[in-house]
């Protein structure tokens, strides 16, 4: 995200005054405001996690009288939050000096206006890390609903009642000096954090729920679903307790 301040500057042009965009001000309106670096640079390869937080209702909740009251606070408790409980969740236990965690934290964090992307580095983690990472995720979105949703109403009127979240793991590629990047995995996680009513969702290549603790892999189901611009027949992973809430039209979107 950029910003960019038009800058005006007053001139006598036939005996009259009018105001003109100052010409240096206007030149400066171009890519190098994306703060991306050299753009032609060779895009750099990396196998990653991406996932994707989606604040369901944020839109409405903006519309509501004086939002510009409301939005400000609550998005400063909501990314203080998130990133308290991103940290928390991937503490295995904990030490005068550091930490021993369950996976490394995210290497790029992103604000998406209506949410936030998070990437993990995957080329040194293990399937079990990979696991950590996904079951983690699921836990905070719990906790929206159970710890902070409840809390934050006491303070904000009608905030986003659920906190949604899509998963897919795949390579990702720099743009430009790095501080950004693209890919189908991106696009992909973003597609199943607003797949139907779902707020869990996560795609099955390369992660594999069978293999999840007992304590979480009888959470799962997997099934094969349309997902927009992407494939018809894509594999994935959601919640038999919200697949067992969907409407039979909805069910029938979804196939064994």
């Amino acid at each position: 995200m950029a910003t960019f301040k038009t800058e005006s500057i007053t001139i006598k042009e036939k005996e009259e005054e009018i105001s003109i965009v100052d010409k240096v001000n206007f030149e400066s309106f171009n890519e190098d405001i994306l703060g991306l670096g050299s753009i032609g640079t060779e895009s750099r390869q990396v196998n990653a996690i991406s996932v994707i937080f989606d604040l369901e209702g944020f839109t409405n909740f903006c519309k509501q009288i004086d939002p510009q009251l409301a939005v400000p606070e609550y998005l400063s408790e909501f990314l203080k939050w998130i990133f308290i409980e991103v940290k928390k969740e991937l503490i295995e236990e904990t030490y005068e000096k550091g930490y021993k965690t369950y996976a490394n934290l995210p290497f790029l964090s992103k604000f998406l206006g209506d949410g936030i992307l998070f990437l993990w580095d995957t080329h040194e983690m293990d399937d079990i890390e990979i696991r950590n990472v996904v079951v983690s995720m699921y836990e905070i979105c719990k906790k929206y609903t159970t710890d902070f949703f409840p809390k934050i109403s006491k303070n904000i009127i009608s905030p986003p009642t659920k906190l949604r979240c899509g998963i897919a793991r795949g390579a990702i590629y720099s743009v430009g000096n790095g501080n950004d990047f693209v890919g189908p995995c991106i696009n992909m996680s973003a597609r199943l954090q607003k797949l139907n009513s779902l707020s869990f969702c996560f795609s099955r290549r390369g992660i594999n729920p069978d293999l999840f603790s007992d304590t979480y892999v009888k959470d799962f189901l997997v099934k094969k679903v349309d997902i927009r611009g992407i494939g018809s027949t894509e594999l994935v992973c959601l919640l038999k307790s919200e697949y067992a809430k969907l409407s039979p039209v909805e069910k029938e979107k979804f196939t064994d």
